[in-house]
């Protein structure tokens, strides 16, 4: 997990921006090799797991006890560390708005969308989400300027998600008000990051503390929702319930704890690349365990999708931002002549 002022490659199922390197105190005792691809394991099975769990519960259930599940082992995690709640009531406002863009809403569109559509599906959706994000941010963040590299990541981004639809079938045997949901979802977690770089960076508190508060406000908004609009359940079934708590406490609890403990010690680029792995193992895990069908467009547009979202989060080198901003300044110049 990152910094809330940084953006993160990609979406992950736990929803929160990532951290920023900082020293370490002391050496994990598990390699970050291991912790890195136990990461890409929970998040590339939580499409899996929301399937499983819409099949005993409502979508809206689902959304609430993995909230109830992750908030438990990061409030757990929070007292261990002996970490303080934000004190300011502003702070409180903009976690609340956070927690519905990234936590409230997409858990909630993901769960309704896999009642009608497979979970690899659900998973290549997710990983358009810095598609959306490249394209939010050269509206609502001044400092984030398109480059040509960018901007033909996003048009290849859309081309992949073209190719994944199957356009040129006209959309045929597609259910489209599932994948709607879908790309709905991973919008949000767009709009939600860039929500949150405006407004809670540099507010003082821990990205652990500020995850964890939102993740607490999120299950408060859940549990308004839930009760207008279904009814308790009569049975807890095992397999959707096991599904539900694994949801929660390993892809929306102990997953932020992984990201959290990776990016502090091998940085932000090499933690983030966790995103290219979860549409790869939500296709594999939906199509070997829930034997979900699979088309050629489906990993052709989903490797494109990836390839577009890689390039909408490539960088310029030193060398190249030093030359255009003394382009930029040259250009001033010329133009106070």
């Amino acid at each position: 997990m990152s910094a809330p002022c940084q953006q993160p490659a990609a979406p992950p199922a736990a929803s929160v921006p990532p951290l920023p390197p900082s020293p370490a105190t002391r050496r994990p005792a598990v390699d970050w090799r291991i912790r890195f691809a136990a990461l890409s394991l929970i998040w590339g099975f939580s499409f899996l797991l929301i399937k499983v769990g819409t099949q005993g519960f409502a979508p809206f259930q689902v959304t609430l006890g993995r909230l109830l599940a992750g908030t438990a082992v990061l409030a757990i995690a929070m007292a261990m560390r002996r970490e303080r709640l934000p004190r300011s009531a502003r702070t409180w406002g903009h976690i609340t708005v956070a927690a519905f863009f990234l936590n409230a809403l997409p858990f909630s569109l993901f769960s309704y969308a896999e009642l009608t559509i497979p979970s690899t599906l659900a998973g290549i959706c997710n990983a358009t989400s810095p598609l959306w994000g490249m394209a939010l941010s050269v509206v609502a963040l001044s400092e984030d300027r398109p480059t040509r590299r960018r901007v033909a990541g996003l048009g290849v981004g859309f081309l992949g998600v073209l190719t994944v639809l199957g356009a040129w079938q006209g959309f045929s045997g597609l259910d489209l008000p599932g994948t709607g949901m879908a790309l709905l979802a991973s919008f949000s977690y767009a709009v939600g990051w860039i929500y949150v770089r405006r407004t809670l960076a540099g507010t003082g508190s821990s990205t652990l503390t500020l995850t964890g508060s939102q993740l607490f406000i999120g299950t408060l908004q859940l549990a308004v929702v839930t009760p207008v609009f279904t009814s308790a359940p009569d049975t807890f079934p095992l397999l959707p319930t096991l599904s539900v708590l694994a949801l929660g406490a390993l892809g929306t609890g102990l997953a932020v704890l992984l990201q959290y403990g990776l990016v502090q010690e091998v940085g932000p680029t090499t933690g983030q690349m966790v995103t290219y792995f979860i549409p790869v193992i939500a296709t594999a895990a939906g199509v070997a365990l829930l034997g979900e069908q699979l088309t050629w467009n489906t990993p052709v547009g989903a490797v494109i999708v990836l390839a577009g979202a890689a390039l909408t989060q490539s960088r310029p080198s030193a060398t190249t931002a030093a030359r255009t901003r003394t382009a930029g300044d040259r250009t001033k110049r010329l133009s106070r002549m």
